[in-house]
């Protein structure tokens, strides 16, 4: 189970952290509940209710990325607001102090998100959780706080980067695919290493939660990133990922200072895990991340697994569900679709195809290895041999990868608690950020 919000000053705490608002008065910071001390205990204890059997959780701590553009994104501790009256805990995280640190943005009238998690909350809710006999998971995160109207180039050609955007579209700039592009040039690992090295990149959040770790007294597992996808998906000019091998060095890094009692992963979205394939119309398809997957350094392959369990349509009521579904809701049918169906079987080559059911198979005229070309074949990505493919050719010589040389994790799992939510799991709705959407198909229902 993943606990959030990953942006809270003092949510995670397990005493009450107050805040003076005049003489005479306060207010408690992280309750919000009358069933319990904070927040957090009300949380933990419903959970384990809930859930009697749950062994292990994932305890997201969020940092926030200022641009899209690799070389120009800083990643920073933040805070709600800059001060707060004879707070009973200050907020510190990294060193940096309240008034140091980023104060997130605002919308709505309120801050945009909430700020970073207090390093001594995460050391409480680190001991409070091994405290409940939970196996803990360190999952440092990054949150893009770019705001509307906010002027900066746009690696993607627009007259500004988008709001709130998906941590996946830091990349180069500009971005592969237009005029100019960094991408395949040395301006792209210069991007990349500004982006993981800067003074304010992100190797140093990750390396503080690994320290931190140690502060706990360890903690089970560390995720050293997860769903950068823009930026693992870059090359330089000599046609490597740059990225790719800074979160080799990072994991490196990390293991060093964890130990090898501590596991490592980093959760690759859904579309990346398996591969990159490569849109300019070579055809190339390259498994660039299986320097990382085979690192001694990493436990595990990490998914964030996102992928559709469903296709339906309310007019599937009166006429046949193509998958045998009988509602929306149909639980046999969803399981019957983990490993086949849509990102399996076929695929939909264009919205209008989608919109029509026209369904194109995939398959794979070369190698005839169609596990190639399926993210949901985790199995017959898992149980072969990896060979890149560039130049129409398949090379002739394996990556590093051997075949079930590591587990498989679900760094997160889920989708959206709305109508048709397995459509499309990955999308969600947040006003605020472009990246707000229904799934297919959905009436938005709850």
């Amino acid at each position: 189970v993943t606990i959030i919000p990953g942006a809270t000053e003092h949510g995670y705490h397990t005493v009450q952290v107050t805040e003076k608002t005049a003489e005479g008065s306060a207010r408690i910071l992280n309750r919000n509940t009358m069933v319990a001390e904070t927040d957090w205990q009300a949380s933990l204890d419903e959970l384990q209710a809930l859930c009697p059997n749950i062994e292990s959780v994932a305890l997201v701590v969020a940092w926030f990325g200022t641009d899209l553009r690799a070389g120009q994104c800083r990643i920073l501790p933040g805070v709600e607001v800059e001060t707060r009256r004879d707070e009973s805990t200050p907020w510190s995280v990294a060193g940096v102090v309240r008034s140091a640190a980023h104060r997130v943005s605002s919308s709505g009238g309120g801050p945009a998100y909430g700020g970073t998690p207090g390093d001594a909350s995460v050391l409480a809710a680190i001991a409070d959780l091994k405290a409940r006999g939970l196996k803990v998971f360190l999952y440092p995160f990054v949150m893009m706080d770019i705001a509307p109207g906010n002027g900066l180039a746009d690696p993607y050609g627009k007259a500004e980067q988008a709001s709130y955007p998906w941590r996946g579209r830091i990349t180069c700039h500009p971005a592969a695919g237009l005029a100019g592009s960094a991408d395949r040039t040395a301006l792209a690992r210069t991007q990349v290493e500004a982006f993981a090295s800067g003074a304010e990149g992100y190797r140093r959040m990750v390396l503080h939660y690994a320290g931190l770790s140690n502060t706990a007294g360890g903690v089970e597992g560390l995720v050293i990133g997860s769903e950068l996808r823009g930026l693992t998906q870059i090359r330089d000019q000599s046609g490597a990922f740059p990225f790719v091998e800074a979160l080799v060095s990072l994991a490196a890094d990390v293991r060093a200072l964890v130990g090898p009692a501590t596991a490592l992963t980093y959760g690759a979205d859904w579309s990346e895990y398996f591969g990159y394939h490569s849109q300019d119309g070579s055809g190339d398809v390259l498994f660039h991340l299986d320097p990382l997957w085979a690192s001694p350094n990493i436990d595990a392959v990490g998914i964030d697994n996102y992928m559709p369990l469903a296709d339906w349509r309310d007019e599937d009521l009166a006429a046949a569900n193509p998958d045998g579904f009988r509602s929306c809701e149909d639980r046999a049918a969803m399981a019957a679709q983990i490993a086949a169906g849509e990102g399996f079987d076929w695929y939909y080559a264009s919205e209008a195809d989608r919109a029509n059911r026209l369904r194109s198979p995939i398959s794979d005229g070369l190698a005839g290895k169609p596990w190639v070309f399926r993210a949901k074949d985790i199995q017959g990505w898992w149980s072969n041999r990896h060979y890149n493919r560039t130049g129409g050719a398949e090379a002739g010589t394996a990556t590093a990868w051997l075949p079930g040389m590591k587990p498989i994790w679900f760094t997160e799992l889920g989708c959206p608690a709305v109508d048709k939510g397995a459509n499309q799991p990955n999308v969600f709705v947040d006003p605020k950020s472009v990246e707000s959407s229904l799934p297919y198909f959905s009436s938005g229902g709850r």
